[in-house]
């Protein structure tokens, strides 16, 4: 048996940071380099980070992508790291196109590289549109044992490179991925790796990305199967790690190069003969993958983190209502940036129930965020009486006084605003556009509204503290825009209403199949009709993180010119 310590660095790049994630990638290989490893490997798109979007249109990125790649295997070299092979994926560029591409850095040299093969283009994928796939294969001798790579989506299809891997021969291979987090998907992740490996005939390194890109959160979730799909570790959620252990493997693997299928395969040397024998590290016990309503809670703290941090604000504004929407993102918002980084604002009206006020100054006491009451009765009364507004455009200007507010203080302070509302109200346009609506962010939007309440009563049970009051997640919801309003006034039932949304945005299914689920037909017709209408202000909301297998943005695209109706 040979031989081989492998890190994985389970880091948080940013997309455009070429310089940053550079020296994320050189820090990570020291520490690497210090534990003993020979091999490192990182996410997909570390050095660039993921997703870059039309920057992989741009020819001076990829070429900025390639020049900080060589000056990486140079300073890693420099660093007295350039023992150890590094495998980093970047964006290339070629007399082809643009490529999702891995290299491996030795000896200050760029000596292997190869380009993704399977490009998604489902769900928030579009990558059909930037890359062009990849037709060879590199695998590398390591101190005598043969090392194959994939990239990501090249493990979540079946055959492709991990087949042609099997056939070539393979001592281990090793997977960069950048696999956005939903919810669930890291009790998807281990099957497909073991399934995988053994295809392969090989143990399986799979490094996935941490951290939040726009709408995107990436969890980690980082692992090491062996050739019989056994889990040896596993690296935990939502944090960036570094992963050691040791590797006992057979070698000898090597069968073939050449053409192998549909691929041109070529074997590099680093190293021809294996390691002297050496004292093992124990390998890390793998980390239990998180409770569900710790793991979504977890995804929205990171995603909120990352776009305020990575966007170079320091602190939030939100409107504090007293309700439960505002509640959990002002919870969110200080696990994620600390109290100190959080303003919450109460924005009284003339319905505004006595409760709705003490509810926010009892969250604010609880959280210890900044906390300010700017009424807005008399602002109302001026638009209302100037406009002679009524009814619902006299309940609107409320919502969107209250959206000035917030706006004239995030230009006066800098602070980013929070938009509060969840997945179902946007769903159904229970949102006031340039009103509550109004934001750069919105922490909550993948949110249902019963996930908003479980999460809600799972933080305030987790500790620490309890920050959420009792009133807010017990109280029925109201936007409270006009005397005695409640939610159910004007909606069904929340948690019948989520079931519907759930079949129809999540399940893509039609009138008939609604139908057959139970679903009483004038009430999916009274909710088709209203999520239909509200394409337009749902293209008009602020980004906010993807938990669900399909949130409204890049996973859901419709038109908002649309004649066609369900059940016509």
């Amino acid at each position: 048996m040979a031989q081989l310590r492998i890190a994985l660095a389970q880091v948080n790049a940013t997309v455009g940071d070429l310089d940053g994630n550079a020296a994320l990638i050189l820090d990570s290989t020291r520490r690497a380099h210090d534990a003993g490893a020979h091999l490192v490997v990182f996410p997909e798109m570390a050095l660039t980070g993921y997703p870059v979007e039309d920057l992989a249109l741009r020819e001076s990125f990829a070429e900025a992508s390639k020049q900080a790649l060589t000056t990486l295997a140079a300073q890693l070299d420099d660093g007295g790291y350039g023992e150890i092979a590094s495998v980093v994926s970047y964006l290339d560029r070629d007399e082809v196109g643009s490529r999702d591409a891995v290299a491996v850095l030795h000896r200050g040299k760029v000596v292997a590289r190869q380009f993704k093969h399977h490009l998604p283009n489902y769900g928030v994928f579009d990558e059909r549109r930037y890359f062009k796939p990849g037709q060879t294969l590199d695998i590398l001798r390591i101190h005598g044992l043969e090392v194959g790579m994939v990239i990501c989506e090249d493990i979540w299809q079946e055959g492709g490179p991990i087949s042609a891997l099997g056939e070539a021969g393979v001592d281990l291979v090793v997977a960069p991925n950048a696999s956005p987090y939903e919810r669930d998907k890291d009790d998807v992740r281990l099957p497909l790796v073991a399934r995988r490996a053994a295809e392969a005939g090989a143990p399986l390194a799979y490094v996935n990305l941490v951290g939040g890109q726009d709408d995107l959160v990436f969890d980690g979730d980082s692992m090491v199967v062996g050739a019989d799909g056994g889990l040896l570790t596993r690296a935990p959620q939502f944090v960036e790690h570094l992963t050691v252990l040791d590797l006992d493997l057979p070698g000898g693997a090597a069968r073939t190069d050449g053409q192998v299928g549909e691929f041109t395969v070529t074997r590099r040397v680093l190293h021809d003969d294996p390691l002297p024998r050496y004292e093992p590290v124990a390998t890390p016990a793998p980390a239990e993958p998180l409770p569900e309503l710790a793991e979504v809670w977890a995804a929205l703290v990171l995603g909120l983190g990352d776009y305020v941090r990575k966007n170079g604000f320091e602190s939030v504004v939100l409107g504090l209502s007293g309700g439960i929407d505002s509640a959990v993102c002002a919870a969110l918002a200080v696990d994620a940036l600390g109290a100190d980084a959080v303003h919450g604002v109460s924005m009284p009206s003339v319905y505004s129930s006595e409760h709705s006020r003490s509810d926010a100054q009892d969250l604010a006491e609880r959280t210890g965020l900044h906390y300010q009451v700017q009424p807005i009765a008399d602002m109302v009364a001026t638009f209302v009486a100037q406009l002679g507004l009524t009814g619902l455009a006299e309940e609107n200007v409320q919502a969107r006084c209250r959206g000035v507010t917030l706006m004239g203080l995030s230009n006066q302070h800098g602070h980013l605003v929070l938009a509060t509302g969840n997945k179902t109200e946007l769903a159904v346009g229970y949102s006031t556009i340039y009103g509550d609506a109004v934001g750069g962010f919105a922490p909550i939007k993948d949110v249902p509204k019963t996930l908003v309440w479980e999460l809600a009563k799972w933080r305030d049970e987790a500790g620490p503290g309890a920050p959420i009051p009792e009133n807010s997640i017990t109280k029925p919801p109201s936007a409270e825009l006009r005397p005695g309003q409640v939610d159910s006034d004007s909606l069904p039932d929340y948690p019948l209403l989520d079931r519907i949304l759930d079949d129809y945005v999540e399940g893509d299914r039609g009138y008939a199949d609604l139908l057959a689920a139970g679903f009483a037909p004038e009430l999916v017709d009274r909710v088709l009709r209203m999520v239909d209408k509200a394409e337009y202000k749902r293209r008009q909301y602020p980004p906010g993180t993807k938990i669900t297998f399909k949130a409204f943005g890049r996973d859901r695209r419709l038109p908002i010119t649309n004649a066609w109706r369900e059940g016509k």
